[in-house]
């Protein structure tokens, strides 16, 4: 095995720490400047080695270079110095200096650092109390406990020792210190500071309702006070909000019973004048099929509105008329000639709507074929609804097929009394055209109805003459 072996290499280096150099000016390197006077900035400690040759001094701040400037003619660079013939709150900062000494044939770089901090005067004022200022009263609730803060501003000290505290004066006994918590700092400003100072009570009672509490505050000018007095919180914020969760609650209420009843006519003027058209490109040609019972002249009452002039006269009359719907009427609108159940299925596929004029007549006859072709036409087309209009009171027979058991029990039912006028501003109309599909029926006017009671009366008297007289040509 052969060893290399390999010269080492070492340097001495001497470190001197500064408490131990050997020169009376090695200055500090903490410097307090008055705001808006003028000062300058030296480097610590340079003339220490005036016997030696060295560079020019370069000044930073903050990292910067400091150089002179047009827009700060106050600064200037003389004598490794800064000089500053106005001082600003900006001036604040760490400053350092370098420089090279040149010893023989070495060269040290030297480099200290001052910070700079800027002062203003100190305060001519006793503190300035914020909170309480002067006499203050505080609603407070007893049984419960409580904080009071004292806010007080101290203008600037050099040699600070601010006092805050609390105490109970007890109106000629002795005053008593609270229990309270350390001062903290709220804003700290150049001219001075502004400090919180906080005592609990752990519960009000009755005496600390009688008592002032007292926020005293002390400087070396003098000192101040505030007063805070507690007053018993009265309940008319609880009272007042009390009544108006009632009120809202009432209004809530009111408004839902109001909507309740006027629901119908809000959502007519809704359709009348938001809603959609939903007739458009459905590819149908009647808005509501009519079915009815159709009576023989010689067995109805005459005396009354049948269901066949309801369905002929009236209900064409009131929704067609005035409110622009197309109805379809197996007397009116389907050719003869035709298989009667394919008509009715035919129409009634054409139809929006399918209304059912029901009556003791109508379950009871053949007319219930167009019930139940409606209901099974519904379950195939879900366009389709069908409208119940309970013409008069009737027993559903037991021979009723099922489907229209049921549809009789779930489907809606609009009533109409016959002892009631026609006009389309009661509620069977508000109800029918609810039922009826959203249609833009706009434009019609208002007072097609206005002559639709003496057309009905006369149609009632014509019925009872033709009634008459085919009596009496029967006999």
């Amino acid at each position: 095995m052969i060893r290399e072996e390999i010269p080492c290499l070492s340097n001495i280096i001497k470190v001197q720490a500064k408490n131990n150099a050997n020169c009376s000016d090695n200055g500090g390197n903490e410097l307090s400047l008055l705001i808006e006077k003028g000062h300058s900035i030296s480097c610590p400690g340079i003339h220490c080695y005036n016997h030696l040759q060295r560079s020019p001094v370069t000044w930073y701040k903050n990292g910067i270079r400091v150089m002179f400037q047009e827009i700060r003619q106050s600064l200037k660079l003389k004598d490794d110095k800064i000089y500053l013939r106005y001082i600003y709150e900006q001036d604040a900062g760490i400053y350092v200096c370098d420089y090279i000494l040149f010893d023989n044939s070495i060269q040290w770089t030297m480099r200290r650092v001052v910070r700079v901090k800027i002062i203003a005067r100190n305060t001519l004022h006793i503190p300035n109390i914020l909170s309480p200022n002067g006499m203050k009263t505080l609603e407070v609730e007893v049984g419960k406990p409580l904080k009071i803060e004292c806010k007080v501003f101290f203008g600037f000290e050099s040699d600070f020792l601010p006092m805050i505290t609390w105490y109970r004066d007890n109106k000629g006994s002795k005053s008593e210190p609270l229990l309270q918590k350390p001062t903290r700092i709220r804003v700290e400003e150049l001219d001075g500071k502004s400090f919180v100072h906080v005592a609990t009570l752990r519960e009000v009672t009755e005496r600390d309702l009688n008592s002032n509490f007292i926020c005293f505050a002390q400087n070396s000018v003098g000192n101040a006070t505030g007063v805070l007095k507690l007053k018993r919180k009265e309940r008319a914020l609880f009272i007042f909000i009390l009544y108006g969760a009632i009120a809202v609650l009432v209004g809530l209420l009111v408004g839902s019973a109001f909507v309740y009843q006027h629901w119908i006519e809000i959502v007519l003027m809704y359709r009348n004048y938001l809603a959609k058209d939903e007739t458009i490109g459905d590819c149908k040609e009647f808005d509501a099929f009519v079915s009815h019972a159709k009576q023989d002249s010689f067995e109805s009452d005459s005396t009354f509105l049948n269901e066949e002039q309801f369905a002929l006269e009236v209900l064409p009359e009131v929704l067609e008329n005035k409110y622009g719907y197309k109805l379809c009427l197996l007397e009116r609108d389907i050719l003869p000639g035709g298989a009667y159940t394919d008509d009715i299925v035919t129409a009634i596929q054409q139809s929006r709507r399918a209304i059912i004029i029901l009556s003791p007549g109508y379950v009871n006859g053949p007319s219930i074929f167009e019930l139940q072709a409606a209901v099974n036409c519904a379950l195939e087309d879900n366009m389709i609804k069908l409208i119940l209009i309970k013409f008069k009171s009737f027993q559903e027979p037991e021979s009723l097929p099922p489907i229209v058991k049921k549809a009789l029990k779930i489907l809606p039912v609009v009533t109409w009394k016959s002892s009631n006028s026609n006009s389309p501003n009661k509620q069977f109309w508000k109800y029918m055209r609810y039922h009826m599909p959203v249609k833009n029926t706009r434009g019609l006017g208002k007072n097609s109805l206005k002559f639709f009671p003496h057309r009905l009366f006369s149609v009632v008297i014509n019925s009872r003459k033709a009634a008459g007289r085919s009596q009496q040509t029967k006999k």
